[in-house]
């Protein structure tokens, strides 16, 4: 650009100080802006002394009568640096040649890779390449100011309600950036979310639910072949280990990423979903495969893990500070409660009736904390979307869970089992009521947990018909059923549709690439710029008074 040298004049003007202009607004200046004060006051004489001083106080000023900026010469070091416009373009995009290098890069989505320990014992050595990564450290450094000083930190639970929006807290809100670039599309492994394993709990649930319609005695009249069970159980077992397969791989290479789901206060829920899962698939277990009584080991097995991961969780919500349950508590928070019923349903199968009647009292107690927390306020401050939002089904799940678990139990659906039971069916029924709540709503994995609770409904229905024989009983658990199964069926044609022919399943997951704290610097621009336009105000309308005053002398004169 070609650069006329600055008027002495022009420094005799009004100026106000404002932020450092980019490089991409100084082009926009015209010759033709910065050939007008050449012609005011040119033999006016000008002290050198005066001179280096107001080059040095007005090198971040703007004259308000040229609009022109005036630069400092002898900081030219900080022209190389590059603030980041807020273009919805991400920190770690550095999709311009002008911000790191000449070639430029793509997308840095090495910030969430695994970061191994040999990887930090390399970068003790001297290598060749250090100067290089010195002078990049210092040509972004004014890229990198407003970034976290290391993304692995734990990011508090309060910033994800702050940054996200949403019953899932997946969509980020329109005033806040991310570390990743958006309009790029991010590697798979960081696109596939722990949200998948709700496809399991669908599938999973739907094995239980067909096993009881095979067997149970209140519908047998339907004649349902065992043989449905069995694919089912086949197909919820192989997509099982689809997806525990890819998340693992996820945390070899991707482990950061799996840390900030961890720490996200929906997803954190899901780590209960592959130990539910795998009970659910002991509990449905096709009758020709199973034997007549399962070994306790299995349960130790997939009961283990959880309490464990229970015992962490329950802590934080007890006195976790920032992560206590009244600062994150969400529907989905249910899913680490249904855990505790599942669990006890698979300890008496198993001959194991006290730890299953402890799991029970656990899982009960737990729940009338979170049920009545949620009834008083979500910490989103968000009241029911406009679509029936599969994560608000969760309210059904654990007093089915509980219904079911403690009819296994006691071997009888007595008064406590049918107190969980119509508890659940009351709210069943008061979100399928409301049919504007079907209307608008738009394809997402997270709707497979919309199943899980409702496959849980049917089975306990079809257990109260069996304690409680009737045209109505029987009827409502046929209906239920059906309604379950042909919601599963419509959502795995629309998942493999989106998966194999549209490719649309997994988006980029801008949920774990917030920054750790907002960027309160990015709204200085915009208030010097109202900070110039009332001080112009201001001035001019000093300037226009003063006038009147010397017309009025004149006059008077």
């Amino acid at each position: 650009m070609d650069k006329r040298p600055i008027s002495p004049s022009s420094l005799q003007t009004r100026f106000v100080d404002i932020h450092e202009v980019l490089p991409e607004e100084e082009e926009g200046i015209t010759p033709s802006m910065s050939e007008k004060p050449e012609n005011k006051r040119v033999n006016r004489p000008i002290r050198v002394r005066d001179t280096k001083r107001n080059h040095r106080s007005f090198s971040r000023q703007v004259s308000l009568e040229t609009g022109f900026t005036v630069l400092n010469r002898e900081s030219k070091a900080k022209d190389e640096r590059r603030a980041l416009p807020r273009s919805g373009r991400s920190f770690g995009g550095f999709d311009s040649a002008n911000r790191i290098g000449i070639e430029g890069r793509k997308g840095d989505f090495s910030i969430f890779k695994t970061k191994s320990t040999l990887s930090k014992q390399n970068s003790l050595l001297p290598s060749r390449k250090d100067h290089q990564r010195e002078m990049e450290s210092q040509r972004t450094e004014g890229s990198t100011e407003g970034l976290d000083e290391s993304v692995n930190r734990s990011v508090p639970a309060g910033r994800y309600f702050a940054a996200l929006r949403g019953p899932e807290l997946d969509q980020v809100k329109d005033y806040e950036d991310i570390l990743l670039p958006k309009d790029e599309k991010w590697p798979f492994l960081l696109r596939f979310p722990i949200g998948c394993y709700g496809i399991c709990l669908g599938l999973s649930s739907q094995a239980v639910l067909w096993r009881a319609l095979a067997t149970s005695p209140a519908v047998k009249f339907l004649h349902i072949s065992p043989f449905i069970n069995l694919a089912l159980w086949i197909l919820a077992l192989a997509v099982l280990v689809s997806v525990s397969f890819t998340y693992i791989l996820k945390c070899i290479f991707y482990f950061e990423a799996v840390k900030r789901e961890y720490f996200h206060p929906v997803r954190v829920n899901f780590f209960f979903a592959p130990w539910v899962v795998c009970m659910f698939l002991a509990i449905g277990l096709p009758p020709m495969l199973s034997p007549k009584t399962l070994h306790p080991a299995i349960w130790c097995a997939f009961m283990g893990p959880y309490f464990f991961l229970e015992l962490k969780i329950y802590g934080q919500w007890l006195s976790g500070g920032k992560r206590r349950l009244c600062k994150v508590a969400n529907p989905s928070s249910h899913l680490s409660v249904v855990g505790n019923f599942v669990g006890a349903i698979l300890a008496s199968n198993v001959g194991w009736n006290e730890p299953a009647k402890f799991l029970w009292a656990v899982g009960f107690a737990h729940y009338l904390v979170v049920f009545v927390t949620l009834y008083q306020r979500l910490p989103t401050s968000e009241a029911l979307p406009k679509e029936l939002h599969p994560v608000y089904s969760m309210f059904i799940a654990a007093p089915s869970a509980a219904s079911l678990a403690w009819r296994t139990i006691y071997g009888e659906f007595d008064g406590c089992s049918r107190t969980c039971f119509f508890i659940a069916l009351f709210l069943y029924v008061s979100l399928v009521v409301r049919i504007n709540f079907f209307t608008g709503f738009r394809f997402s994995v997270a709707w497979w947990s919309y199943t899980f609770p409702m496959t849980t409904a049917s089975v306990a229905t079809i257990k109260y018909a069996e304690e409680v024989p009737s045209f109505l009983s029987k009827g409502l658990a046929i209906t239920l059923s059906f309604l379950s199964s042909a919601m599963v069926s419509v959502l795995f044609v629309s998942t493999l549709l989106h998966a194999f022919v549209w490719h649309t399943l997994f988006p980029n997951d801008l949920a774990i690439a917030i920054t750790k704290k907002r960027l309160a610097k990015e709204k200085k621009p915009f208030k010097r710029a109202y900070d110039i336009k009332r001080w112009t105000k201001q001035a001019l309308t000093k300037h226009n008074s003063v006038n009147k005053d010397f017309e009025a002398e004149k006059e008077d004169c």
